[in-house]
């Protein structure tokens, strides 16, 4: 029985560790992934300069080739579920029986800012990279900050935000950048984000209601026709799932993400999978966050399995509470989990442990190693 996973995020990452167990259940498997996956968690460190590029770096092909895994490294640009068959970019075919999509999420862009001149989405996640290589170059070429606006006030708006700020704090200027939120936020308790908003605005960077809706001459046009400076924009709003999940013609959310049951299939068609920001379990909702995928991960390679040899699948039940900590882009680490925070560099700690920890154990390292 043939098993592509498309995609190399958390889940799948997990499976190709489990590879043996899934050809011991006679799966025969390919991965269509691109050859390296850059961690979520460590995105942020990586763009405040505490971090290196390579820290959050994980060379999928050679993981798959460690573990007996077939690897096409591109991607696939149509799926024909009928004859069950995926259409690759390097234009051949890839037949399936069963199917996972592991394939993270994108940035929703309904104005088409991305068409103007220095607009940065933070996914994918090498955007992020190159953002930094430009904050870096105008830092020391110019020896100045330059203006820049993050359009979404979400969790990862904050987040994006202090690390910029932080990245100008190491080449020892004053950040200039603004967080333009579309709704007063609420994805952190009331008191968090007053403390979170206090210290960022110390680091210059500050935050105003509105929506970007436009992008020119160096300025951000918000929809009440206000106008803000800025040399760079970085989207950082709207999480939806990639394209590719819209051409299935199968159950989606409003944001694109796949519908599946607990156990890990979609409803319409039980041979094809999905974890992670690209799959939304039916009557659970859950924002992106890589946890999810993570915790998913032992529930879809136990009910590949029993798709494989007939047995009885395990529900997958998302956690209704989760710890997530922000880096804060200057030693320091904001953690939530429900209506419980806590500010310092013991959250950061916490967090540079828990992700160094998953980039090692998918590279096959102990921590530290």
């Amino acid at each position: 029985m043939k098993l592509v996973l498309v995609g190399a995020g958390h889940a799948h990452l997990h499976l190709l560790a489990e590879a043996e167990a899934l050809r011991t259940a006679g799966l025969e498997v390919t991965l269509v992934a691109p050859e390296t996956f850059h961690y979520s968690g460590l995105a942020t460190g990586v763009l405040s300069g505490a971090l290196s590029e390579a820290a959050a770096r994980i060379d999928v092909a050679a993981l798959a080739a460690a573990h007996g895994v077939a690897h096409r490294a591109t991607t696939v640009t149509a799926v024909d579920l009928v004859a069950r068959n995926l259409r690759l970019a390097a234009g051949d075919d890839r037949p399936f029986d069963l199917v996972s999509f592991n394939v993270g999420s994108g940035v929703s862009d309904p104005m088409g800012l991305t068409k103007a001149a220095e607009v940065w989405p933070v996914k994918p996640l090498s955007r992020l990279l190159e953002l930094k290589i430009r904050l870096e170059t105008v830092l020391r070429a110019e020896g100045r900050a330059p203006s820049i606006v993050v359009a979404g006030g979400g969790q990862t708006g904050f987040e994006v935000a202090a690390a910029m700020s932080g990245l100008c704090a190491r080449h020892g200027q004053m950040a200039r950048v603004t967080v333009v939120s579309r709704d007063p936020p609420r994805w952190a308790p009331s008191s968090a984000l007053a403390s979170l908003a206090r210290r960022l605005k110390d680091r210059g960077v500050n935050v105003v209601d509105g929506e970007v809706v436009e992008r020119s001459d160096g300025l951000c046009r918000l929809s009440d026709g206000r106008a803000l400076e800025c040399e760079m924009l970085v989207l950082a709003g709207g999480l939806v799932a990639p394209p590719l999940i819209g051409t299935l013609g199968l159950p989606t959310d409003g944001a694109g993400r796949l519908y599946v049951t607990p156990a890990l299939h979609t409803p319409n068609e039980p041979t094809v999978f999905a974890a992670g920001d690209c799959a939304m379990v039916a009557g659970a909702p859950r924002p992106p966050a890589g946890v999810f995928g993570v915790r998913a991960a032992p529930v879809l390679k136990a009910n590949l399995v029993a798709r494989a040899q007939g047995g009885r699948p395990r529900p997958y039940r998302p956690q209704t509470r989760w710890l997530s900590i922000m880096d804060l882009g200057d030693g320091t680490g904001l953690a939530l989990r429900g209506r419980l925070w806590w500010r310092g560099r013991t959250a950061l700690w916490v967090k540079r442990r828990l992700d160094l920890g998953f980039v090692a154990a998918a590279r096959g390292l102990r921590p530290g190693a």
